[in-house]
């Protein structure tokens, strides 16, 4: 299922490591700055919205499988 959602990615010198489906762009913020507070220099935390292909998880939630598209 291909969708637009709020994610938090993380990057590490400059690659994309990994991705989270936030519930709003608020909720991503806030986790972004408590991330930040315990990260080194070469890591880097964005918020956004992005287009996705989604994956079903075994306990009925919802993640990322690729990002098609920043939006």
């Amino acid at each position: 299922m291909i969708k637009i959602v709020v994610a938090l990615c993380l990057f590490i010198n400059g690659q994309l490591i990994e991705h989270r489906i936030q519930d709003s762009i608020g909720d991503c913020l806030m986790k972004k700055r408590i991330a930040q507070r315990n990260s080194s220099d070469n890591i880097r935390y964005m918020c956004g919205e992005v287009k996705a292909e989604l994956q079903n998880n075994i306990d009925g939630s919802k993640s990322i499988k690729k990002i098609i598209q920043p939006k």
